[in-house]
């Protein structure tokens, strides 16, 4: 029997973070248990800070972004007698499941207090990273995607106007896929990611070719994980190789803030009500995710060690589009 849920976020915040919460304490509700809010992440678990959370007290956050509960990154839950200690708090607090939001850094930390602790958890995939297997779209992905092309937009008014070359570093240290969508939509000319390699020198000659062509302004958007260097080493070594100046701009947290887009409320909103149907239904050691319009259950551990490939089309349809 499942009558207490322990809620908490992990790691980076992203938009749809406070829907996910709204629905899971709702549907708990609903379910008739009662759920405690964990304040701060793992950190606020180990230090008892929690919180029971109502019907009310999820009011009118739907449209707020970044998360109510607070959130943060803990070195101790990585460690063995951190997690025995969470073991004991949650225990203590006669907490029945434990749901958490985040990404692959969290979720490793969740998987090892089953494992080792025998605590059920639930995994819900918040990050705008979108880079965690058994999802097709991950919570804030949406959000952020929308939030790196908005700015992308005003830049190519400025390109334009100056005739210039610029590069933007989006978020993306393991993953391309906020690079590609927003290299996609925002016409970009070039789009570095960490998964595919990139010849600095292939890349100088088909700026070039572009200048040739009639091309005056160009955009280049490079995800912070591109194996060549981030935005300003990229564009030192495109002035050593061309003599061009470019300009440089890094959105860096911007991506991460502001109100959630529609689509991540209603994937936010769905995930997190079918977490407490999962827990409640007995399931555990599993993320909640969306594949083609379906919700599937997938182990936590397979959301890290299986790879979520970029789609290879839409990298050669950018090409095509860059002509």
């Amino acid at each position: 029997m499942i009558s207490r849920i322990g809620l908490l976020t992990s790691g980076g915040d992203a938009p749809g973070m406070n829907p996910c919460i709204r629905a899971v304490v709702r549907n708990a509700v609903n379910r008739g248990c009662k759920i405690l809010g964990i304040e701060s992440g793992y950190a606020g678990l180990l230090e008892q800070q929690m919180v029971e959370l109502t019907l009310r007290s999820v009011s009118n956050i739907i449209q707020r972004g970044g998360t109510i509960l607070k959130t943060s990154r803990c070195k101790e839950m990585f460690e063995r007698e951190g997690r025995a200690k969470a073991g004991r708090i949650l225990r203590g607090n006669e907490i029945d499941g434990l749901i958490v939001i985040g990404g692959d850094g969290s979720f490793h930390a969740a998987h090892l207090l089953y494992k080792e602790e025998g605590i059920k958890v639930i995994g819900l995939p918040g990050t705008i990273d979108n880079d965690l297997y058994g999802t097709d779209y991950t919570i804030g992905y949406d959000t952020a995607v929308n939030t790196a092309l908005e700015s992308i937009d005003k830049i190519r008014d400025t390109a334009a106007s100056h005739d210039r070359l610029f590069l933007v570093e989006v978020m993306g240290r393991y993953a391309g896929f906020i690079a590609v969508e927003v290299g996609i939509a925002g016409g970009a000319e070039e789009i570095l990611i960490p998964e595919t390699p990139t010849s600095l020198p292939e890349l100088c000659d088909r700026i070039l070719a572009g200048i040739k062509k009639g091309k005056t302004s160009s955009i280049i958007v490079v995800a912070e994980g591109e194996e060549t260097g981030n935005a300003l080493t990229i564009a030192d070594k495109i002035k050593e190789r061309t003599g061009l100046d470019s300009r440089v701009c890094i959105l860096g947290h911007i991506q991460r803030g502001g109100s959630p887009s529609a689509n991540d409320r209603v994937l936010a909103t769905k995930l997190g009500f079918h977490a407490v149907d999962a827990l409640v239904g007995g399931k555990t050691d599993v993320m909640v995710g969306e594949v083609n319009s379906k919700i599937v259950l997938t182990p936590l551990q397979d959301t890290w060690t299986k790879r979520k490939e970029i789609d290879s089309q839409l990298l050669e349809i950018a090409k095509v589009m860059a002509l």
